[in-house]
């Protein structure tokens, strides 16, 4: 965009094409599909010219047969006309010959983030100034700012930092530290445990016994992987759940650790799924996608079980189909994408019985191959 123009929002969309195309060829359809939708002085060319609207950035990932992608525009105008620009766009449904859907991501106040670079830099500063050492009256000024003192208490002989509700919940969350059991407490969640470290306590895995249900809610950071990989070899995990790419549980919002946690806590409290299932039959395989999906959605990768649904692997949709050719073993193969025919042809081969993913493309389906959706199965 011109130096003229100072961009204000930033409309960001995602796109998935049932064919094979280029970055131009999403571009070229934007303009071109928009075109004359909301009268000649809202065409993007128009606006471009006027620096209303900066280059559209776009990227693309292409599997056998299907491409996704997102597209981000900077703009300048007001949001009225930021929300109407966005609304054409969704309205696309043809990139060349093939069928497409745009959905709207974001609009992001590209003001307001710099407001947030700021926020983040005081929590910095924040925490550096917390790890010194504080007087016993800033302990207590701290306890009351936070509101919380009451909820957190102590688990084992390590005295493990954990929410109140622990001890009586049938189901607990496995985090990392005291920062994470405050936030998920400002959440609403009270039966939260902390790990502590990577090395796992023992008095872990023996409160994990006493429990129906053991859900791991850790940083979306590569320690978190870590400490993932290490519980995972000493807990038998129902669901693993991760914060967003690059953040910290204690980062979360508590909206946030509400939209990670409610599918699972829906669930378990039996408040999902099978209300809205359009086949009761399928309540086995809607129980098994509600527990892959919260760690599943928007990744655009896929995950093999096995008969008694154990993650045999999980990788890019992009790489799956060639992946499906060496495997033996797997009964279930749930997807972040569209099912196609190449996949399908995949999966049959590969003795494959179920195949769960948000859509189904116009095929042919091979006898004893199940094909569901997730909104079928009351899951989105």
């Amino acid at each position: 965009m011109p130096q003229s123009g100072i961009v204000k929002y930033h409309v960001k969309l995602s796109y998935n094409v049932d064919g094979l195309v280029e970055r131009a060829d999403i571009i070229g359809a934007i303009f071109g599909q928009t075109e004359g939708l909301l009268g000649p002085e809202m065409n993007l060319n128009e606006l471009q010219r006027l620096s209303k609207i900066g280059r559209i950035e776009v990227n693309s990932r292409s599997t056998a047969n299907t491409t996704a992608g997102e597209a981000l525009i900077p703009m300048s105008t007001d949001i009225d006309t930021c929300a109407l620009i966005a609304a054409a766009i969704e309205s696309i449904d043809k990139v060349g010959p093939f069928d497409c859907t745009f959905k709207l991501d974001a609009i992001d106040d590209v003001r307001a983030a710099k407001k947030d670079d700021i926020v983040k830099r005081a929590k910095e500063i924040k925490q550096k100034w917390a790890t010194k050492t504080v007087s016993e009256g800033d302990t207590m000024l701290k306890d009351v700012h936070e509101g919380t003192s009451g909820q957190v208490t102590t688990y084992g002989p390590s005295k493990l930092h954990c929410g109140s509700g622990v001890f009586d919940s049938n189901w607990i969350i496995l985090v990392e530290g005291r920062a994470d059991i405050i936030n998920l407490l400002r959440a609403g969640y009270d039966n939260a445990l902390a790990i502590e470290g990577a090395k796992i306590d023992e008095s872990i895995k023996d409160i994990c016994g006493t429990k129906d249900k053991v859900v791991a809610f850790l940083d979306g950071d590569r320690a978190g992987g870590f400490i993932l990989k290490e519980l995972k070899s000493i807990v038998n995990l129902d669901y693993e759940l991760r914060a967003d790419d690059g953040v910290e549980v204690e980062e979360l919002t508590p909206q946030r650790i509400d939209e990670i946690l409610r599918p699972v806590a829906d669930a378990l409290s039996g408040k999902t799924a099978p209300a809205t299932i359009q086949n009761e039959d399928d309540k086995p395989i809607a129980d098994l996608a509600l527990k892959i999906y919260p760690n599943l959605n928007e990744t655009l990768e896929a995950v093999a079980l096995d008969t008694d649904q154990k993650e045999i692997f999980k990788v890019p949709i992009s790489e799956l189909v060639t992946k499906l050719s060496s495997q033996s073993g797997i009964k279930y193969l749930v997807l972040d994408g569209i099912i196609t025919q190449r996949l399908l042809e995949g999966a049959r081969n590969a003795g494959i019985e179920c195949v769960i993913g948000h859509r189904v493309a116009k095929l042919t389906t091979p006898d004893g191959l199940i094909l569901k959706t997730f909104s079928e199965l009351g899951v989105a």
